[in-house]
Parts: C-alpha cells; sequence; structure tokens
C-alpha cells in the first residue's frame, strides 16, 4: 500500500464531513460523485439544489442524491449562521445586514458550516483564487493556538528513493507567506512537522534550509534561518530540527557529513523549510517538472480546522486526493 493509498484508508475508517463550497463546478461535483461512491468521506456540496441535480444529470452521475446539499440562498440555518458570523465580525465593524449577505458566499458559509460543528473540513478553489479561498478562513476559522501564520506544504513523491522517506520528502512554504520573518518561519517549521506526522506517518526529520550550511555564508538571510532554528526548537523541543543547512547537505549522506559532521539532521532530512516562497515555490515546481516527481499540494497548514486551496487547474483526481488529505487532517484535530 502506497502512501496516498493509506491516506484514503485512514479517511475511510473514519469518516469526515467535507463541505465544497463549489458544488455546481464540473470536475468538484465529479469528484464528490467518486468520493460518495468510495465511500470516503460525508460529502456537503453548497449550491443551487436544481442547478446541482441539472449537472449531475448531464455528468451521469450515479451518486450525488447522497451528497447533503445546501442552498447558500434559501437553506435553513441562514439566521444562525449570519448571527455567528455577525458575532466573530462586529469588532471589525461588521453590521448583521452585512452578515446576512456574506453568509449568501459559499466561501464564508463552508467556513460558518466548520465554526458551527456542521462540518469537519473544507476543500475549495476549483473556480475561486487563493485569495478568496483564505480570506473567510482567516476571519472565521482562523489559525491554531499559538500559530499566527498559514502555510502550504507540499507532497512530493520522487523517484530518487535514498532520499527523505523512500522517495517521500514535506516541502514548505511553497504557497503562502512571500518572506516570513524568523518568528513566522519557525512557526512554519513546527505546523510541517505536524502536517508530516499526521500525513505520512512519519517522525518528521526538518531542515531548516538556506545557501549556507553551519555558517560557511555570513548574512542577515542566513540569520533569520537560524534564529528560526533555535525558535522552532523552543516552541516544540522534542522536534528534530537543524538549520542552517544547504539543500544538498540536507539529503546527502556523505555531503551532510562533510558539512555539518555534528548534526543529526544532515543527510537525513525528510522534511525541507524554505527561508522564503521564491525559493520554495521555484525548488517544488523544479522537483516536478525535471524530476518528474509528483506533488501533492498545497496542503494548507496552521489553520485551526482544516481548510484546503486547490489550483483552479486542479484535476478531478487532484480534488478527490485533497479531500482525503483534508480528511485526514481533520480526524488529527
Amino acid at each position: 500500500m502506497n502512501l496516498m493509498q493509506e491516506i484514503i484508508a485512514r479517511a475511510k475508517a473514519n469518516k469526515q464531513r467535507i463541505v465544497l463550497p463549489e458544488g455546481t463546478e464540473e470536475r468538484t461535483i465529479k469528484a464528490a460523485d467518486r468520493l460518495i461512491a468510495d465511500d470516503l468521506v460525508d460529502i456537503i456540496l453548497i449550491g443551487n439544489p436544481l442547478e446541482i441535480e441539472s449537472l449531475a444529470a448531464k455528468l451521469e452521475l450515479k451518486n450525488i442524491h447522497k451528497a447533503t446539499v445546501i442552498d447558500p440562498i434559501k437553506n435553513e440555518k441562514k439566521p444562525v449562521y449570519a448571527n455567528l458570523l455577525f458575532e466573530l465580525r462586529k469588532s471589525k465593524g461588521m453590521t448583521l445586514e452585512q452578515a446576512e449577505k456574506l453568509v449568501e458566499d459559499p466561501l464564508y458559509l463552508g467556513c460558518l458550516m466548520i465554526k458551527n460543528g456542521d462540518a469537519d473540513g473544507e476543500v475549495a478553489g476549483a473556480k475561486n483564487t487563493t485569495g478568496n479561498v483564505l480570506r473567510p478562513a482567516l476571519q472565521i476559522i482562523k489559525t491554531a493556538p499559538g500559530i499566527s501564520v498559514v502555510s502550504g506544504a507540499f507532497l512530493m513523491f520522487t523517484t530518487q528513493k535514498e532520499y527523505g522517506n523512500d522517495g517521500i520528502l514535506v516541502f514548505a512554504d511553497c504557497a503562502v507567506m512571500p518572506n516570513p520573518n524568523a518568528k513566522e518561519l519557525a512557526e512554519i517549521a513546527v505546523t510541517t512537522a505536524q502536517t508530516t506526522k499526521t500525513l505520512v506517518g512519519i517522525e518528521p526529520k526538518i531542515a531548516m534550509l538556506s545557501f549556507s550550511t553551519k555558517g560557511s555564508a555570513k548574512h542577515e538571510l542566513v540569520d533569520k534561518v537560524v534564529e528560526a532554528t533555535n525558535l522552532a526548537k523552543e516552541m516544540a523541543p522534542e522536534l528534530q530540527i537543524d538549520g542552517e543547512l544547504q539543500a544538498d547537505a540536507a539529503l546527502v549522506p556523505f555531503i551532510g557529513k562533510s558539512k555539518a559532521p555534528e548534526s543529526a539532521i544532515a543527510g537525513e532530512a525528510n522534511v525541507l523549510v524554505f527561508p522564503n516562497l521564491d525559493s520554495g515555490n521555484i525548488s517544488y515546481k523544479l522537483v516536478q517538472r525535471l524530476g518528474n516527481a509528483e506533488a501533492i499540494g498545497p496542503i494548507l497548514q496552521g489553520m485551526a480546522a482544516p481548510v484546503n486551496d486547490l489550483s483552479r487547474g486542479s484535476s478531478v483526481d487532484d480534488i478527490y486526493k485533497m479531500v482525503a488529505i483534508t480528511a485526514n487532517q481533520a480526524i488529527k484535530s
């Protein structure tokens, strides 16, 4: 059984309620039909019921009738969700009238369902931007205790079995924070460790990456990584984490021994934390394209409850896998 099969099996064994706000989007409803057929999760679709029914008939989908369909305009809990949003945002100047209008937005409604205990996680982004997906999540669900930033991790399934965990590595942040400061970078390391434990099921060995290894270069960018490493160790003393390390020192045993002989992580890393979004995003795409690796993500981390953002180019299979991942995050939360 490969890792993705393990993630799917865990989801089946402990079914979660996953809300899909883009219930009238074709790839989303196809993935929902497959997820229901496989008995993976309990699906909640947000959208006009007649539109969903019509699209399901057009696509000859056989299982959508088993989903819970929530009409964002006419749902019976609309006053409950409007009052909840008003209470959460009134200190920011939101009026009840504004809240009553916003709960008709499926992205706000999905997050309010999670906040109210009516759903366990959300997957969206097939037709919405990352900003639109994240805005209500940050306003309603907010970040986890002790965490101030949301970041995006990728599961990297490489063909180089000698690296990471039989070729599987976790990269972060590759999706959200353009230039995290030392504290934010430390939080990214800690939340990526949790993602690794939850999804990969292994003890994370975290390398805080830089263009320097253990003082081989002097620069304020190196100083940030060193400070972040120390802060992460303070936040989570149980973690195996080291930095600053160059990528080859983090991954290749003989280089790690040469450049950082006293490091327990050098040459053994299975989690790579990048110093900024430039390096993280570029690296995962290079590994994916030039190294023929499969990249699954971004998996959003740092939220108080799981909300995941899709690429607008996502396939039905991508959505299926991201729902399974979201269910695993919900099980552990």
